[in-house]
This record gives structure tokens, C-alpha cells and sequence, in this order.
């Protein structure tokens, strides 16, 4: 059984700092390639960050969050996170924490095998 429990979100002000985490079991982590991706209220989903713990630790992300954001990995604890700087309220958002064998920059559902549940990030103004 595959399990992708986010936690860390919360409400912050402008300017200010969350570090989400990701913990996953049920698969082969170092072999999966894991995403953040958000939703915010009425909006679809926006792809944020990837990275792959086994190809060198490769990481990606999306021009809105590129110097803010830094996505990392803990291949000993199978977990992933997401430490988010300078957040701004349009960062508001349900974070979600995704898992797929390959790579995609896809913002569909069926784009990643598996999701968490999502953490709630608010920022106010």
C-alpha cells in the first residue's frame, strides 16, 4: 500500500517562512521521482517542484516559485520537502505531494501514480 502524507501547512504572513514535508512508504523512493504541486481556491492545479533522490538529486521548478522555494529529499527517511521563503498570498494554495516513476511537468491527475492528501498553505496579507 502507497502512502504520501504531507504535513507542515498552516497560515503565515506575507514575507514569511513553512517548510512542508512529505512522507512516503509503499514504494521505492529512491526510484520514483516526487512533486509538489498546489492548488489554489477556484484555480486548477499548478505543478511546483520535482526532484529525483537517485539521479543526483535533480531538481526542478516553476518560474513562480524559482528562488523562493527549495525542494529536497531525505532518501534515509523516504520523505520529501518543501522549504518556502519570501511566500507571497498568492502562494495560498492545498500543497499537494505526488510520486511517478518519470518525469512530467504535467498539472492532471493522471499525470502522477500516486498523491498525498494535501496540507492547506494560507498566507495573508
Amino acid at each position: 500500500q502507497v502512502y504520501l502524507v504531507e504535513s507542515g501547512g498552516g497560515l503565515v504572513q506575507a514575507g514569511g517562512s513553512l517548510k512542508l514535508s512529505c512522507a512516503a512508504s509503499g514504494f521505492t523512493f529512491s526510484n520514483y521521482w516526487m512533486y509538489w504541486v498546489r492548488q489554489a481556491p477556484g484555480k486548477g492545479l499548478e505543478w511546483v517542484s520535482a526532484i529525483n533522490i537517485g539521479a543526483l538529486s535533480s531538481t526542478y521548478y516553476a518560474n513562480s516559485v524559482k528562488g523562493r522555494f527549495t525542494i529536497s529529499g531525505d532518501n534515509a527517511k523516504n520523505t520529501v520537502y518543501l522549504q518556502m521563503n519570501s511566500l507571497k498570498p498568492e502562494d495560498t494554495a492545498v500543497y499537494y505531494c505526488a510520486a511517478d516513476r518519470y518525469y512530467s511537468g504535467l498539472t492532471t491527475r493522471t499525470s502522477y501514480a500516486y498523491w498525498g492528501q494535501g496540507t492547506q498553505v494560507t498566507v495573508s496579507s
